[in-house]
Protein backbone atom coordinates (compact mmCIF):
# COMPACT_ATOMS: atom_id res chain seq x y z
CA UNK A 1 0.00 0.00 0.00
CA UNK A 2 1.21 3.61 -1.20
CA UNK A 3 2.19 5.82 1.66
CA UNK A 4 2.79 8.57 -0.57
CA UNK A 5 -0.61 10.82 -1.33
CA UNK A 6 -1.64 10.82 -5.24
CA UNK A 7 -2.07 14.10 -5.36
CA UNK A 8 1.57 14.97 -4.15
CA UNK A 9 2.81 12.45 -6.31
CA UNK A 10 0.84 14.47 -9.38
CA UNK A 11 2.36 17.71 -8.02
CA UNK A 12 6.12 16.65 -8.21
CA UNK A 13 5.67 14.08 -11.44
CA UNK A 14 3.12 16.37 -13.69
CA UNK A 15 6.66 18.62 -14.87
CA UNK A 16 8.94 15.92 -15.72
CA UNK A 17 5.78 13.94 -17.30
CA UNK A 18 4.99 17.06 -19.41
CA UNK A 19 8.56 17.29 -20.85
CA UNK A 20 8.52 13.65 -21.48
CA UNK A 21 5.71 13.55 -23.47
CA UNK A 22 6.75 16.69 -25.27
CA UNK A 23 9.32 14.61 -26.57
CA UNK A 24 7.71 11.90 -27.85
CA UNK A 25 4.47 13.54 -29.09
CA UNK A 26 6.68 16.69 -30.71
CA UNK A 27 2.96 18.82 -29.87
CA UNK A 28 2.37 20.99 -26.53
CA UNK A 29 -1.77 19.88 -26.63
CA UNK A 30 -1.00 15.78 -27.17
CA UNK A 31 1.73 16.03 -24.50
CA UNK A 32 -0.89 17.36 -22.21
CA UNK A 33 -3.64 14.98 -22.88
CA UNK A 34 -1.07 12.18 -22.59
CA UNK A 35 0.29 13.25 -19.37
CA UNK A 36 -3.63 13.44 -18.44
CA UNK A 37 -4.41 10.24 -19.65
CA UNK A 38 -1.22 8.79 -17.77
CA UNK A 39 -2.34 10.40 -14.61
CA UNK A 40 -5.93 9.09 -15.05
CA UNK A 41 -4.70 5.40 -15.34
CA UNK A 42 -2.09 5.57 -12.48
CA UNK A 43 -5.24 7.24 -10.31
CA UNK A 44 -7.24 4.13 -10.56
CA UNK A 45 -4.33 1.77 -9.45
CA UNK A 46 -2.54 3.76 -7.05
CA UNK A 47 -2.60 1.44 -4.09
CA UNK A 48 -1.76 -1.58 -6.10
CA UNK A 49 1.70 0.32 -7.74
CA UNK A 50 5.29 -0.33 -6.32
CA UNK A 51 7.10 2.12 -8.29
CA UNK A 52 4.66 5.39 -9.93
CA UNK A 53 7.64 6.96 -11.41
CA UNK A 54 8.43 3.78 -13.62
CA UNK A 55 4.51 2.59 -14.20
CA UNK A 56 4.05 6.27 -15.47
CA UNK A 57 6.67 5.84 -18.22
CA UNK A 58 5.60 2.50 -19.17
CA UNK A 59 2.14 3.72 -19.30
CA UNK A 60 2.77 6.99 -21.29
CA UNK A 61 5.13 4.91 -23.67
CA UNK A 62 2.25 2.43 -24.86
CA UNK A 63 -0.41 5.43 -24.82
CA UNK A 64 2.27 7.63 -27.35
CA UNK A 65 2.33 4.10 -29.03
CA UNK A 66 -1.67 3.45 -29.22
CA UNK A 67 -1.87 6.88 -30.64
CA UNK A 68 0.27 6.60 -33.56
CA UNK A 69 -0.92 3.42 -34.52
CA UNK A 70 -4.66 5.30 -34.35
CA UNK A 71 -3.20 8.30 -36.79
CA UNK A 72 -2.24 5.53 -38.72
CA UNK A 73 -5.42 4.19 -38.88
CA UNK A 74 -7.58 7.59 -39.14
CA UNK A 75 -5.28 8.46 -42.02
CA UNK A 76 -5.23 5.03 -44.32
CA UNK A 77 -9.19 5.30 -43.48
CA UNK A 78 -9.71 8.90 -44.94
CA UNK A 79 -6.62 8.36 -47.41
CA UNK A 80 -5.05 11.65 -46.84
CA UNK A 81 -1.27 12.55 -46.57
CA UNK A 82 0.15 12.42 -43.38
CA UNK A 83 -0.03 15.54 -40.85
CA UNK A 84 2.83 17.92 -40.51
CA UNK A 85 4.45 17.39 -37.56
CA UNK A 86 2.73 20.54 -35.37
CA UNK A 87 4.82 23.22 -33.93
CA UNK A 88 6.73 22.99 -30.53
CA UNK A 89 5.83 26.44 -28.90
CA UNK A 90 8.79 28.93 -28.31
CA UNK A 91 10.95 28.68 -25.00
CA UNK A 92 11.57 25.60 -24.99
CA UNK A 93 15.20 25.73 -24.80
CA UNK A 94 15.76 23.91 -27.77
CA UNK A 95 17.70 25.30 -30.99
CA UNK A 96 15.57 26.54 -33.76
CA UNK A 97 17.57 23.80 -36.11
CA UNK A 98 16.61 20.77 -33.62
CA UNK A 99 12.80 21.38 -33.57
CA UNK A 100 12.63 21.89 -37.45
CA UNK A 101 14.92 18.31 -37.43
CA UNK A 102 12.06 16.68 -34.78
CA UNK A 103 9.50 17.47 -37.33
CA UNK A 104 10.76 15.12 -40.01
CA UNK A 105 11.28 12.38 -37.84
CA UNK A 106 8.40 9.55 -38.22
CA UNK A 107 6.70 9.22 -34.67
CA UNK A 108 8.41 6.15 -34.01
CA UNK A 109 11.73 7.56 -34.52
CA UNK A 110 10.90 10.43 -31.96
CA UNK A 111 9.73 8.36 -30.04
CA UNK A 112 12.90 5.58 -30.00
CA UNK A 113 15.40 8.67 -29.86
CA UNK A 114 13.40 9.90 -26.77
CA UNK A 115 13.61 6.25 -24.67
CA UNK A 116 17.18 6.14 -25.81
CA UNK A 117 18.41 9.59 -25.16
CA UNK A 118 15.91 10.46 -22.19
CA UNK A 119 15.92 7.30 -20.74
CA UNK A 120 19.29 5.92 -21.44
CA UNK A 121 17.67 2.75 -22.31
CA UNK A 122 19.57 -0.08 -24.72
CA UNK A 123 17.87 -0.85 -27.66
CA UNK A 124 16.10 -3.97 -26.34
CA UNK A 125 14.19 -2.28 -24.05
CA UNK A 126 13.06 0.28 -26.64
CA UNK A 127 12.04 -2.58 -29.06
CA UNK A 128 9.67 -4.31 -25.67
CA UNK A 129 8.52 -0.33 -25.10
CA UNK A 130 7.58 0.21 -28.72
CA UNK A 131 6.08 -3.56 -29.34
CA UNK A 132 8.64 -4.09 -31.95
CA UNK A 133 11.89 -6.71 -32.75
CA UNK A 134 15.25 -4.58 -31.39
CA UNK A 135 16.05 -4.89 -35.39
CA UNK A 136 13.30 -2.45 -36.01
CA UNK A 137 14.09 -0.56 -32.73
CA UNK A 138 17.64 0.09 -34.30
CA UNK A 139 16.00 1.11 -38.01
CA UNK A 140 14.26 3.99 -36.35
CA UNK A 141 17.06 5.10 -34.10
CA UNK A 142 19.51 4.66 -37.22
CA UNK A 143 17.36 6.74 -39.24
CA UNK A 144 16.30 9.25 -37.03
CA UNK A 145 20.07 10.02 -35.84
CA UNK A 146 20.59 10.51 -39.43
CA UNK A 147 18.15 12.54 -40.26
CA UNK A 148 19.04 14.98 -37.19
CA UNK A 149 22.89 14.45 -37.97
CA UNK A 150 21.64 15.97 -41.92
CA UNK A 151 19.80 18.56 -40.17
CA UNK A 152 22.41 19.58 -38.02
CA UNK A 153 24.33 23.06 -39.10
CA UNK A 154 28.20 22.18 -38.81
CA UNK A 155 27.56 18.88 -38.14
CA UNK A 156 31.21 16.58 -39.76
CA UNK A 157 30.79 13.92 -37.14
CA UNK A 158 28.39 11.67 -34.89
CA UNK A 159 30.13 13.69 -32.27
CA UNK A 160 28.67 16.71 -32.84
CA UNK A 161 25.11 15.35 -32.38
Amino acid sequence: MRAEPFDEFVREATAPMLGRARALTGDQNEAWDLVQETLARIGERWHRIDDPAAYANTVMVRLNVDRIRRLRSDLRLRRRLPLPAPALPPGDGLDAWLVDALHTLSPHQRTALALRYLDDLDVEEIARRLRCRPGTARSHLSRGLARLRAAAPNATSKEDL
